[in-house]
């Protein structure tokens, strides 16, 4: 499918609309639709999360959730052949959503808080780069714990979060496995390939 920038912006759009009913219908957030072209073939990445994660079984069963409604209305996608691949984000997924800080509670991250003109945030001067741990959210602001101490930083304040990879917690002992991207891809309907654990395991100490 061969298609100018308007053009695929304008498909991107309608796939949001028709695909977006289904991911959210059965439970889960749509966080992230792509559409590549890729010569004759396009390559359609379709990014979905909740709170409890994301299982290989959610992915698979939502590969073919989204196939079928695909396969229903060609005419927002065309007859052209195409490759879908269904995944949950991966560790550097930003976090730019209240909810993406909400399910990070724990995680390591990087964040510039504060801007021009907006109140000094617990001591830190505006524009400053913390890192530091998520230990609380409720909803209209976020604890982040820099070198022990708890700094409460209103949503408006936060710039997008980076999660930094980390193997082991300090606060938890022992080998910590990093959450895992899953994958699954979908070749116009028949599965071409089902990938697992884009992150390694730590080794136990």
């Amino acid at each position: 499918m061969s298609v100018n920038s308007a053009e695929s912006a304008a498909t991107r759009d309608r796939l949001v609309a028709l695909i977006s009913p289904v991911v959210q219908g059965s439970g889960y957030d749509l966080e992230e639709l792509i559409l590549t072209p890729m010569g004759r073939r396009s390559l359609l990445r379709v990014v979905i999360d909740r709170d409890e994660g994301i299982s290989l079984d959610d992915i698979a069963a939502m590969s073919h959730a989204v196939a079928d409604v695909l396969d229903d209305d060609e005419g927002v996608i065309g007859k052209a052949p195409y490759v879908l691949e269904v995944t949950s984000p991966g560790v550097d997924r930003p976090l730019t959503e209240a909810r993406h800080w909400r399910r990070a509670v724990g995680r390591l991250v990087e964040v510039t808080v504060g801007t021009a003109g907006s109140p000094e945030v617990t001591g830190s001067p505006q524009g400053s780069l913390l890192r530091g741990r998520i230990a609380g959210y409720d909803g209209t602001t976020v604890t982040l714990k820099v070198d022990g101490v708890d700094q409460v930083v209103p949503m408006s304040d936060l710039g997008a979060g980076k999660v930094q990879l980390e193997f082991h917690r300090p606060d938890e002992g022992g080998a910590k496995r990093e959450r895992p991207q899953r994958r699954h891809k979908l070749k116009k309907g028949k599965a071409v390939m089902n990938t697992d654990d884009a992150l390694p395991a730590a080794e136990e100490s």
